[in-house]
């Protein structure tokens, strides 16, 4: 390798930047992350640096570079657009043996600044050595979705118990055992669900225990959004989870892309519903989870859009607190938000829409048991879930209730995926449309003045009927 990574201690150390633009604000700001002392030598300053500058962050000489500038420095940055200014420091600092870096030229360097994911104390740095910055922040955009944010804090809380896991564990194989059970377990879930204070109680008891394994005789619940479709949307926590689970318990509404993003070997269950046709009953999959759960397995279950909308995860949520399972909560994009992104109706607008209101257009009985006269209200946005089959009430109660027959109405089919469909119209003509239409579930419906905008705001490349009557 052509340099070699090492990590710097620069607290209080005293550092040189030569240059006041934009890029030598980039670095200052890197050595002001690390309590570095930072001087700097231009003859001007951006507005970031003097405002450092005014608060006493950093010190500037207005001048230009000598070579004795160097002098006690413990590392110099050469950050000009001068060729020769940056020759110059790089051979006072190499004489002076002073690690020096000239930006964007590597042969002038003794050592490079790396692209950082920063998860402080966890730090990680790539480098190509200086021959594909670009791609160095690319790899670190891939690093910033694997690396959770709450590693840091995971660290800080490892580090205030280590001297007593020494004391609790001297051989050091034991150390290495009772860590990784820590770092793979419950503790450090709960970190990442922001619980610390309950990850400082698991951890403590694990060093109490006799039972040096006790974290393995029970698994955890991910109750995980799916979001609408797109795999892209999918949350950084969502795909971890999904990545480690040993069992994905999966519905009819997620998408197959986002079911292959699971761990390759994890088990796979379908528990979807469809009208008049449960593969496995709400009761069942409650219990279905709790069974897996005690039989020590991390088990993920994922719902299309967010489980707390129309997703009944309460209901499973309820059953994992009564049998005292472990579980997590991964908020997923809802069908609305999906649906309205990906077809340019935003679902308020100040011109149009104050408000929106998500209800459930699910028949039961041939009923919907719904407000009526609290939908029907000006400037308000409405958008029903699972209203296919009920489309022709909900129009009919609309109107009834005082809704204009005219009113904008929009469907949309497979929000977010590639087989995206929209069919616009009124409260007056969309059951006509649905009737003419071989349409399939999943769908959306959106009622308001705000679906006039698909035209203008509209980016996605959808396949579409439009409604011209």
């Amino acid at each position: 390798m052509d340099f070699l990574p090492v990590f710097m201690n620069l607290q209080q150390h005293d550092c040189l930047i030569v240059g006041g633009g934009e890029v030598a604000t980039r670095k200052t700001s890197l050595l002001l992350d690390a309590h570095a002392s930072v001087t700097v030598i231009a003859p001007s300053l951006t507005d970031t640096m003097t405002e450092w500058l005014e608060s006493g962050q950093i010190r500037h000489e207005t001048r230009v570079f000598m070579a004795d500038d160097v002098k006690g420095k413990s590392l110099v940055i050469a950050a000009t657009d001068d060729e020769n200014v940056n020759k110059a420091v790089h051979t006072a600092a190499t004489q002076m043996n002073i690690p020096v870096n000239v930006v964007d030229n590597p042969d002038l360097c003794t050592f490079i600044v790396p692209s950082i994911v920063d998860r402080s104390p966890v730090i990680a740095a790539i480098s190509t050595g200086g021959s594909s910055p670009v791609l160095a922040r690319m790899i670190r955009s891939r690093l910033e979705s694997l690396l959770p944010s709450a590693y840091g804090r995971l660290a800080k809380m490892t580090a205030d118990f280590r001297e007593r896991v020494k004391a609790r564990f001297t051989n050091p194989n034991d150390r290495r055992l009772f860590w990784e059970r820590v770092l793979q377990g419950p503790a450090a879930e709960m970190v990442f669900a922001g619980r610390d204070s309950d990850a400082e109680i698991e951890i403590e008891k694990s060093l109490l225990s006799d039972d040096a394994e006790q974290g393995d005789k029970i698994g955890e619940v991910y109750l995980i959004g799916g979001g609408p479709g797109d795999p892209d949307l999918l949350t950084f926590r969502a795909l971890r989870l999904m990545q480690q689970a040993d069992v994905v318990v999966h519905d009819r509404l997620v998408s197959q892309q986002v079911i292959d993003l699971a761990r390759r070997d994890a088990e796979r269950i379908y528990v979807g519903k469809e009208r008049a046709n449960h593969a496995v009953p709400q009761e069942d999959i409650n219990h279905l989870l709790v069974r897996l759960a005690k039989e020590g397995k991390r088990v993920c279950r994922l719902k299309g859009g967010d489980p707390f909308i129309f997703g009944r995860g309460g209901e499973e949520i309820d059953t994992l607190v009564e049998e005292g399972v472990p579980f997590q909560v991964v908020p997923g994009i809802t069908a609305a938000s999906g649906a309205s992104s990906y077809t340019g109706i935003p679902l308020t607008h100040r011109d149009y829409s104050q408000s929106v209101v998500f209800a459930t257009g699910h028949l039961k009985n041939g009923m919907m048991d719904i407000n009526w006269p609290g939908l029907v209200q000006p400037n308000q946005t409405l958008v029903f879930y699972m209203g296919l089959v009920g489309v022709k009430t909900i129009c009919k109660e609309l109107i009834k209730h005082g809704m204009s027959k005219d009113m904008p109405m929009a469907l949309v089919q497979k929000a977010t995926t590639a087989d995206q469909r929209l069919f616009t119209g009124t409260l007056e003509n969309m059951p006509d449309i649905v009737e003419r239409e071989n349409i399939k579930p999943p769908t959306l419906i959106i009622v308001g003045e705000v679906v006039k905008l698909h035209d203008k705001l509209n980016w996605y490349n959808e396949s579409e009927y439009w409604d011209k009557s």
